[in-house]
């Protein structure tokens, strides 16, 4: 370490301060979400130092290097943004964070805790550089790419440094053991370790490269694990800024850099399968398809995942459906449904209650499509609120949604992003359908909507229930007046570990989930086996060992 620092004492009441939130629930986040919290000139400085990472090796990283390789391409702008990252074969990362963890798993839990949330603080400077990194990466718009890859992937980040430091200062670290014997007594010195089980292999997704990826990150170096970050080739560059902050830190305070790794690859060789089935990688945390995800889970690692699932929507009785037809829209629309907690089902009874009487389910299913419109034509939302397609396999899937039997209540509406006309922001194609038609039984990531006729609110919770159980739900979200139906609603879903949110309105939407407050993903159903961020999201990342010691 530096002499003359200590960051454990530079941080220790923000750290206290993440503790406290773990146990309250209540909102904490250092790091406002808004852009107009900063510094007017960021914004145009973060677009800048963009700028001058274009058609350019990425050097930053100070990694080993036998290649340079990059693939990314801009939804935005539908051309390669032309940066290349370092790369070097499997066993060189492997045998680098072997030789890192020495020095890494030997320091105390509080310069680990200190270090990170120290490249946290760097970070802060950085997170308009990483929007635009992220928008050129996932397509997602200016606010979303800002919020979602710097201020709430770093309140992801500290939450799992904040549990870590809890679970791992749980027990005392030495006691003298005293058990009563008669007229003698048994007198042993015993001391417990947490070790830390090894290599972690993190993989990133295509749509939130730094929010999915950096609370495995940082949970797996708060337990004194190393890390080695293998980014989906197409969203890479955001991470990367964070990868590199992260490996400054650690070097300027006497560390081996390489305790971080980022391994990249391309499509047309991927390396992914090769690290996880590597026999040094100890721990693996996994964002994706749950094809790929279900492989992972079959490893003998000890294995994180968040995979897919169909989130949906019970709408049994409201008050206004003005407001609700509003909500679900917008919670459709946002980054134009690429969200793991987008809803994509709406189950909606032949009749409806609501305050001024009852409506039938075409006039509902009417309000919602009309809702969507209202969203995507309107001139602060539209394009802000939606987003660009990542990839074509989702504009794939798209496409085969629209000509399933089904009622087509509103198609995909062209939307010009005046500053980029190249760009392909899509709109939700919004659907009808008999509960007897299979189609909405399978997921369509991105702009899908189905709205699906039931018999009545028992048949939705049904085909809810069933959906989250077999195909996994991140959400649901649920409108009901009856306080009896709320309850059947919520043990229903609750029984398929899946949570629900009841009556979302103003600036409350199913698709957000606060660090420190909300848990995601529940780790209950096949949607992901682990969830962000509770405390076995940490202590499997580690085993407690305990010694004993007699005087000779």
């Amino acid at each position: 370490m530096t002499e003359g620092i200590d960051l454990y004492q530079k941080h220790k009441v923000l750290l206290e301060d993440a503790i406290t939130a773990l146990s309250t629930r209540q909102f904490f986040s250092p790091y406002p979400e808004h852009p107009k919290a900063y510094a007017e000139d960021l914004d145009a400085q973060g677009k800048d130092a963009f700028g001058r990472l274009l058609n350019e090796n990425f050097t930053e990283l100070n990694q080993t290097a036998d290649s340079w390789i990059g693939e990314e391409v801009s939804p935005v702008w539908q051309y390669g943004i032309g940066v290349k990252y370092p790369s070097t074969s499997i066993d060189t990362y492997v045998s680098n964070s072997a030789h890192a963890a020495k020095s890494w798993k030997a320091i105390s839990i509080q310069d680990r805790a200190g270090i990170l949330i120290e490249s946290l603080e760097r970070i802060r400077s950085r997170f308009f550089e990483l929007a635009y990194a992220t928008i050129h990466t996932t397509g997602q718009s200016h606010m979303m790419a800002f919020q979602a890859s710097g201020p709430h992937a770093a309140d992801r980040a500290l939450e799992a440094v904040a549990m870590g430091v809890q679970e791992l200062t749980r027990y005392p670290e030495e006691i003298t053991f005293v058990k009563p014997l008669g007229k003698y007594k048994l007198t042993i010195e015993k001391s417990w370790k947490p070790i830390p089980k090894g290599i972690g292999l993190v993989i990133g997704c295509s749509t939130f490269p730094t929010w999915n990826t950096v609370p495995g990150v940082y949970a797996n170096l708060i337990a004194g694990n190393t890390v080695i970050i293998k980014p989906h080739p197409k969203s890479i560059l955001a991470i990367a800024i964070f990868t590199a902050e992260l490996r400054k830190v650690i070097s300027e305070f006497g560390l081996d850099p390489n305790t971080v790794q980022l391994a990249v690859d391309t499509l047309g060789e991927p390396i992914t399968k090769k690290l996880a089935e590597h026999s040094d990688i100890k721990l693996i945390d996994y964002t994706g398809g749950s094809s790929f995800g279900s492989y992972i889970e079959s490893l003998n690692k000890t294995v994180f995942t968040e995979k897919s699932g169909i989130n949906s929507v019970i709408l049994d009785s409201v008050e206004d459906i003005k407001s609700v037809a509003q909500n679900i829209a917008f919670s459709a629309c946002l980054y134009s449904g690429q969200m793991c907690t987008a809803p994509q089902n709406v189950f909606i009874p032949e009749v409806v209650r609501t305050e001024n009487g009852t409506l039938t389910f075409e006039e509902v299913a009417s309000q919602i499509a009309e809702a969507v419109k209202g969203v995507i034509f309107h001139p602060k939302m539209g394009v802000g609120t939606l987003g660009n397609i990542q990839s074509d396999k989702t504009l794939k899937h798209i496409k085969e949604a629209k000509i399933q039997e089904g009622d087509l209540l509103l198609g995909p509406q062209e939307i010009i992003n005046p500053e980029a006309p190249n760009s392909r922001i899509q709109s939700p194609s919004v659907i009808a359908v008999n509960s007897q038609n299979s189609v909405y039984k399978q997921e369509y990531f991105g702009p899908v909507l189905f709205l699906i006729k039931t018999l009545d609110t028992h048949e939705s919770i049904l085909l809810a229930a069933e959906l989250a159980e077999t195909k996994g739900a991140i959400s649901c979200l649920a409108f009901s007046t009856n306080t009896e139906t709320q309850i059947t609603i919520e043990e229903s879903m609750n029984a398929v570990f899946t949570p629900v949110s009841f009556n979302l309105s103003g600036a409350g939407f199913v698709n957000q989930h606060a660090a420190f407050s909300d848990f995601h993903v529940t780790g209950g159903n096949p949607a992901g086996n682990a969830t962000f961020a509770d405390a076995t999201f940490l202590n499997r990342r580690f085993v407690w060992v305990g010694n004993r010691r007699m005087e000779s």
